[in-house]
């Protein structure tokens, strides 16, 4: 008997009325159900006469099965919250489930078999000082407007003939975005040149499908660099070779001359902050021209630069048709939205296209007109105006809390410009204890160490201050620096080791 009218979607095969087992039968059923997790802790069972009524069993049966499973821990009565099923096994059960599925994870492909992607997801309330990478600001975005603007994108989409929409993206959007980046990164392009993805992830994703032939190309990646970009290329089969970072970006002279995809982040690297010197970019466009090789520009958070005069882009100095600049609203609006662009050479537009219809044929249409609406009305430029001085003076404090609690443990590096900034880290510290320490005492911090390859050895922090509430960065650093004095000790017991390369 399935029990779906009760909001309890499990099957229930009980002896005829009359039969002593009949309660028996009950509880080991539900048991088991709440055992294999087909009733998920949390979930609410149905009242005793609503149970009863759909069994064709006396509400006396099922009471007393309820008891017996409240006695035993398996469901707890909350009032008027009802019987709710509880979370009491699931540690004793989740060790035997990794038992039994050991070994498994050898029916995937080698590809797949990856490390888990830098940026956290999901959210947290335990955290007192959020310095997290990659998280804008959440509190200023003009809300307001994004609602009054997607109600208009509902009614517009409303009186649209159903059919899906255009893989490379409504063309509003991608006209939007063109004069966007041409006011705030100074990129010509045209509209048709854009193709509009669901964020830079998934603009990744898709340039490893056209680019990668699985186990033949080989990818030149920055170390450290970002994980979740080297994971898609790893998936897609290419050959990884990372090149060392120093106070200039990329060393262009250490790439093989095999690379036929570079992944580059020259405006602002991910995760040390440097720019990659005009020289440089020089250097890689000439690598890829006279190599027949390809750049992926990711431009993550290029809206956000707080002193010096910022280079051209490399898509700007490129005039053959050698660099794919990948552009994400992730950092200057919200994460969540979910939507980013690449500006494609005209060789390569029909295979992205082609590559972005077999993922998901399109980008959602409500959130792509309600975006065009958004630039092309001047708030996300105001908003980024915004932004760029909050960002800014966050910057200014937490540089100052660091070098004033800090500055004879940590070594800021990097430029002023996006929502991080990193720093090596004495040798004396000991980065996992430290990192440890803290998230036990609610302080969210990023340990390089997970920017870099298995086995490499490297110890300094990254912090972001996108999240975290402009006067809480000089408390939250404070509270770094006695975390860093009691984790020293542990520091003193390993040996001394380069930061970098």
């Amino acid at each position: 008997m399935n029990l779906g009218d009760t909001g309890l979607d499990v099957g229930i095969d009980l002896p005829p009325n009359g039969s002593r087992r009949v309660v028996r039968e009950l509880h080991r059923q539900l048991r088991s159900a709440i055992v294999q997790g087909r009733l998920r802790p949390g979930l609410r069972l149905p009242a005793t006469r609503d149970l009863a009524s759909a069994l064709g069993v006396s509400r006396n049966t099922v009471v007393t099965v309820y008891d017996q499973l409240l006695a035993e821990g398996y469901v707890s009565a909350r009032g008027r919250a009802g019987t709710i099923v509880t979370e009491v096994l699931s540690p004793v059960l989740r060790p035997e489930r990794a038992r039994r599925a050991r070994g498994r994870e050898l029916r995937l492909s080698p590809s797949w078999r990856i490390p888990e992607p830098l940026i956290p997801t999901g959210e947290r309330t335990d955290r007192r000082f959020d310095f997290l990478v990659g998280i804008p600001d959440g509190q200023s975005f003009p809300s307001q407007i994004w609602r009054r603007l997607t109600g208009r994108a509902v009614r517009t989409a409303s009186r649209l003939r159903a059919g899906y929409g255009e893989p490379e993206g409504r063309a509003a959007l991608r006209e939007a975005i063109a004069g966007h980046i041409s006011f705030a990164r100074a990129i010509a392009c045209s509209a048709e040149e854009i193709v509009v993805t669901a964020g830079a992830q998934q603009a990744f994703d898709l340039l490893a499908r056209i680019l990668v032939t699985p186990g033949k190309t080989t990818v030149a990646v920055e170390e450290p660099g970002y994980p979740p970009l080297r994971n898609v290329l790893t998936a897609a089969g290419a050959k990884i070779v990372s090149i060392p970072v120093d106070d200039e970006g990329l060393r262009v002279d250490r790439l093989p001359a095999t690379a036929k995809v570079i992944c580059v982040t020259p405006s602002h690297q991910f995760p040390l902050g440097v720019h990659l010197s005009l020289a440089r970019r020089r250097a890689l466009l000439d690598f890829a021209r006279s190599r027949e090789a390809v750049i992926i520009e990711d431009d993550y958070d290029g809206e956000f630069r707080y002193a010096g005069k910022p280079l051209d882009a490399l898509q700007t100095l490129d005039h053959g048709g050698t660099v794919f600049y990948v552009g994400t609203f992730s950092k200057s609006l919200f994460p969540a939205l979910r939507l980013g662009f690449v500006i494609a050479p005209e060789w390569a537009r029909d295979a992205l296209v082609a590559a972005k219809q077999l993922s998901d044929w399109n980008a959602p249409l409500v959130a792509q007109e309600t975006l065009a609406a958004f630039i092309a009305e001047g708030h996300l430029a105001r908003h980024v105006r915004k932004m760029r001085r909050l960002y800014g003076e966050r910057r200014e404090i937490l540089q100052d809390a660091l070098d004033r609690f800090c500055g004879d443990r940590l070594q800021v590096i990097g430029i002023g410009a996006g929502l991080h900034l990193a720093a090596d880290a004495h040798h004396s510290i000991s980065v996992p204890t430290l990192i440890d320490k803290a998230s036990a005492a609610g302080l969210a911090i990023e340990s390089m160490r997970r920017l870099l390859p298995s086995g490499r050895r490297a110890e300094g922090l990254v912090l972001g201050y996108g999240a975290i509430a402009t006067d809480r960065i000089t408390d939250g650093i404070r509270l770094l620096a006695r975390l860093m004095k009691q984790s020293e000790a542990d520091g003193r017991r390993r040996s001394d080791y380069p930061v970098r390369q």
